[in-house]
């Protein structure tokens, strides 16, 4: 969900598995208990909806499974591109276009890997216009991870510059996201580390 923390996705996607995440045992759970479980994410009262209407076509149509391709897949209550592609990518090892969330959409603006795209629909038509199909695959796990730790693990994404074989290059990217070096630094008491990485050593600096 674009609108809920990662972290609190993570937990009901728990509670639900905990609950027994199958098709037909979800179909089988009351509209209100299943609403209670996704209570904390955005929008909960759609996504009940749309996961009952869903699963009810999975059980009628794909014998519990899930369709094998990403147009099928969006053809689901509350499946966009997104999901789509990623399923279809990890699932299937087929991948026909490249998920883009809210992460990714923002940075590929702040890179100007895109030009203006106003919604992470147009990132994804902007980006497959241009990258290569052969990275598609990579896109989405690479640069989600980045944008959370940029995000919201600040003081892990900065100790993985540090230790990397170009800080300098690092920091600056994170720079080109939107990291505000010196006030996260100051922050987590790593100021020190960032003078060192960006004089070299020597109180020369490379910026």
């Amino acid at each position: 969900s674009s609108q809920t923390k990662d972290a609190v996705v993570g937990e009901t996607m728990r509670a639900l598995q905990k609950h027994g995440l199958t098709p037909q045992n979800i179909q089988n759970t009351p509209h209100e208990k299943l609403n209670q479980l996704l209570n904390k994410v955005g929008f909960h009262n759609n996504k009940t909806k749309y996961i009952k209407e869903a699963t009810s076509i999975l059980l009628s149509t794909y014998n519990a499974d899930i369709p094998p391709t990403a147009d099928e897949m969006m053809k689901l209550p509350g499946v966009g591109p997104k999901m789509a592609y990623i399923i279809e990518s990890v699932a299937f090892n087929t991948t026909t276009g490249i998920g883009v969330d809210t992460h990714m959409h923002r940075m590929f603006n702040q890179l100007k890997w895109v030009n203006n795209a106003k919604t992470p629909e147009q990132t994804r038509e902007q980006l497959e216009g241009w990258l290569p199909r052969d990275y598609w695959a990579e896109v989405n796990v690479l640069w989600v991870g980045f944008g959370q730790e940029t995000q919201q693990q600040k003081e892990k994404a900065l100790r993985k510059a540090f230790a990397c074989s170009r800080p300098v290059e690092a920091l600056g990217l994170y720079k080109k996201v939107g990291m505000d070096i010196k006030k996260e630094a100051k922050r987590f008491g790593l100021e020190e580390e960032v003078t060192r990485v960006m004089c070299g050593g020597d109180g020369v600096s490379k910026k």
